[in-house]
């Protein structure tokens, strides 16, 4: 069996200031989201997006990502507490985003930056859609190495104790869902988006992808004590969530199907 490394979650003090690691995977994920993202518009481009277009994307998205993620985390796990504890809502530095709260925060900042430079909103999530799996996954890594979001209990011979927890053997989840989030759904994206596709078919596979493969490791992830982690039919909160992302992706790449597609410029 392995052990959980217990890794120092500060990466570097200097002084007063402390980086986390779980901060400089964020950062490693807005590096990748530019880059990704200026290497595309450069090879080919067909949703009208310039340099500045995806400045202003990530700019957008971080507000989306972590005003979503709060509300989400608030309204879909701990509605309860927070509502006798309405102060500690903006109490951020202490934990708590949710991923679905976050996308929801996302399309709504990609739908005012579309306005904004008069551009169709699935366009612009079309191209934004293959340069966040790897974000998600640094996400993953850095969970792995707070040492939360354990998995379930195991016999497997991978199983990993968390010294911080107990020491029974689990899975390591935070790596399944790195290597499948992140790894395995940005291969699919990337590949599947360097061809000409109709307008909604790239951020359909994305809903889709994400929402499957989320709904497959939550199998293997210990529900949260405290939240409504488990509920129906044994059915968790995240996978509750992502079936609206599968059915809403499988309606994107239907509705996709019968559009023009569009040549690379």
């Amino acid at each position: 069996m392995l052990i959980h490394p217990q890794f120092n979650p500060v990466a570097l003090s200097i002084g007063p200031l402390s980086i986390h690691w779980y901060g400089l995977m964020y950062l490693i994920g807005f590096a990748f989201f530019i880059l990704l993202g200026r290497y595309r518009i450069k090879q080919f481009n067909q949703s009208g997006i310039t340099f500045t277009i995806l400045d202003d994307a990530l700019f957008y998205g971080v507000l989306g990502v972590i005003l979503g993620g709060r509300v989400g985390h608030v309204l879909f796990y701990q509605f309860s507490y927070y509502l006798a504890h309405p102060l500690e809502i903006f109490a951020i530095w202490q934990g708590g985003m949710s991923f679905h709260g976050g996308l929801i925060g996302v399309l709504l900042a990609m739908f005012f930056l579309a306005r904004k430079y008069q551009l169709k909103w699935l366009a612009v999530t079309d191209f934004i859609a293959p340069l966040v799996p790897i974000g998600l996954g640094a996400g993953r890594i850095g969970n792995f190495i707070n040492g939360e979001l354990w998995g379930r209990p195991t016999e497997v011979t991978w199983g990993m104790i968390f010294p911080h927890v107990d020491h029974i053997p689990r899975h390591p989840s935070q790596l399944y869902q790195f290597a499948l989030e992140g790894v395995v759904l940005f291969i699919l994206l990337w590949v599947y988006s360097n061809k000409p596709r109709s307008v909604g078919a790239v951020s359909g596979l994305f809903l889709i992808g994400y929402g499957l493969f989320r709904s497959f490791s939550e199998f293997f992830r210990q529900p949260d004590d405290g939240f409504m982690g488990q509920l129906t039919l044994g059915i968790s909160m995240g996978q509750w969530l992502s079936l609206p992302m599968i059915i809403g992706g499988i309606f994107l790449i239907i509705r996709s199907s019968r559009l023009h597609v569009p040549a690379h410029r």
